[in-house]
């Protein structure tokens, strides 16, 4: 594990390591005294990614509970189209545990800020130490509690999120803009509480999706659920990052 105070170690160490298939990474966010754990997985096109031909970036976060390491499914579909990935692992030693207890919106909206305030540092961190990537037009990923705080921080109206993806997060309302890319991969175990997904209506409006899955479970969404959900989960998100229609999604 590589620890990279403040990411003091320049951009040509990243460059020297790119071709790796995975780098993890510790970032030090000094303000909060915060190690962040990351792990770095890179695009297969990553030899044409330059300052002037930038490649797309997605930031991964898991759900509470689950390893940041456990979605290499969706890191592999993410790279195939041309992403760098950067998981986060947003818990850490010493944290508070999720609530769940009470109004789950409000005690648990300390976490969702928290690690919106991570995506945020880890935008401008790392942007500043690995060339030939476009951090300023981010896609967001997360399962569950990930989803959340992905949706916590799109609703915050940073400039530089352009697209959002969830996989089965049931707090945060997903943000209501055309500005914003959004497709939300359903399980059919659990629903969202209200208002949390887009309506038939807004989904025309904005240009948003939902796509619900038969008999998919919530605690299934990860490296060590059924190969069909992986599958499954894989075709949605690569016609989705392919632009086909949501109509089209709903109907694989």
């Amino acid at each position: 594990m590589k620890f990279l105070k403040g990411f003091c170690l320049a951009a040509a160490c990243w460059l020297n390591t790119a071709a790796a298939d995975v780098q993890p990474v510790s970032v030090y966010d000094k303000a909060r005294d915060r190690a962040i754990v990351v792990e770095i997985t890179y695009p297969e096109s990553h030899p044409q990614c330059s300052d002037k031909a930038p490649c797309p970036v997605a930031f991964l976060g898991a759900g509470y509970g689950i390893s940041h390491t456990d979605y290499t499914f969706l890191a592999k579909v993410l790279n195939k189209q041309g992403y760098l990935v950067v998981a986060i692992g947003h818990e850490l030693p010493g944290d508070p545990p999720l609530s769940v207890s009470g109004n789950l919106f409000e005690t648990r909206s300390e976490n969702w800020q928290r690690g919106a305030k991570t995506l945020a540092f880890l935008q401008g961190e790392l942007q500043r130490s690995i060339t030939g990537y476009d951090f300023n037009h981010l896609t967001l990923v997360g399962h569950s509690n990930g989803g959340d705080i992905s949706a916590w921080l799109g609703n915050e109206g940073k400039p530089y999120v352009k697209q959002i993806i969830t996989l089965d997060h049931r707090r945060v309302p997903l943000p209501k803009t055309k500005d914003i890319k959004i497709l939300s991969i359903r399980a059919s175990d659990f629903a969202a509480d209200p208002g949390v997904l887009p309506s038939e209506a807004d989904q025309a409006e904005f240009g948003s999706c939902v796509v619900t899955i038969p008999k998919a479970r919530h605690d299934d969404i990860a490296d060590f659920g059924p190969g069909w959900l992986k599958d499954k989960i894989t075709q949605l998100v690569s016609l989705h990052l392919a632009g086909k229609p949501c109509a089209v999604l709903k109907g694989t």
